[in-house]
């Protein structure tokens, strides 16, 4: 029987090789663009415009990530996207808790209706909407603002965020609610202290997809922000992030490594909270 298993070992190893090579070179090629970016903006600028590309740099210097910080508009654009992303993420949570509880927990005419036009404008896509929403938003006065951004972020991040939180709480036993209202507890008391605190892989999981969505988007913030400079968010000011001199793609390599931070930040801060299980946590709470 051990001899057995040690000639399956080999074997069921062998069938997984063709799936282990391809899983790395798909993670090799997802990569290496980051990679060349993070490289590129170490570089000295005449590695960067040499004929003999290197993988590695020879030297290595902070001068780009210097010229970046201390370029015009970098610190406000940050604080634009920082407020931008933090607002609509927080929004979306709010507003999306309360549709997601509505549906999983009550029973009310036009229910189904209702999930079925949250799933549409989950594959609805958005830039089919950048004209009536420059048009509505120019005829409201909102071109500009940054209030305008937000709302455009809530309302792209929304969808997926009721249809993520509507799965958890459904996934909750609602005899847990019961039990609690039964002792006293009002059904917003019971929401709060019983499934509330299962909620946390649902909300980690909202949390970074609207992060990710509204820190990186470019087509609204530069479609809407075009006179108010000032407004713009990192994404628009990196599209046209130049010096006197023109291009400086080391600078420019550095600026986008920086701005990439904060999205890698709130990956690795939130990845294990958004893998554990409901009831993991009802084990653990």
């Amino acid at each position: 029987m051990t001899s057995a298993r040690r000639t399956a070992a080999p074997q069921r190893a062998l069938r997984r090789l063709p799936l282990n090579v391809a899983a790395t070179l798909t993670v090799v090629i997802c990569l290496f663009p980051v990679y060349w970016m993070v490289a590129t903006a170490f570089k000295p600028s005449r590695d960067i415009q040499s004929y003999e590309p290197r993988l590695i740099p020879a030297e290595w210097t902070f001068e780009h990530f210097r010229t970046a910080v201390q370029a015009d508009g970098f610190a406000l654009f940050w604080r634009n996207s920082i407020l931008v992303t933090l607002s609509a993420v927080l929004l979306a949570l709010v507003v999306a808790l309360g549709a997601a509880y509505a549906v999983a927990r009550l029973r009310w005419r036009g229910r189904r209706q209702f999930m079925l036009a949250v799933f549409i404008a989950q594959m609805a896509p958005w830039e089919s909407l950048i004209i009536p929403i420059y048009i509505i938003s120019r005829d409201t006065n909102m071109l500009d603002r940054l209030p305008t951004l937000t709302l455009i972020y809530f309302m792209i991040t929304l969808p997926f965020t009721v249809v993520v939180l509507r799965g958890f709480i459904a996934g909750i036993p609602p005899e847990l609610e019961e039990a609690a209202q039964v002792d006293g507890c009002t059904r917003l008391g019971a929401f709060r202290r019983i499934a509330f605190p299962l909620l946390a892989p649902g909300l980690m999981a909202t949390s970074l997809f609207g992060f990710i969505t509204a820190w990186n988007e470019f087509t609204y913030a530069n479609f809407l922000i075009i006179k108010q400079q000032d407004s713009r968010t990192l994404p628009v000011w990196l599209s046209s992030f130049q010096t006197t001199f023109g291009t400086d793609w080391g600078a420019t390599m550095a600026a986008s490594t920086l701005f990439a931070l904060p999205a890698l930040i709130v990956f690795l801060a939130l990845q294990r909270h958004v893998t554990s299980g409901l009831t993991a946590g009802g084990v653990k709470g």
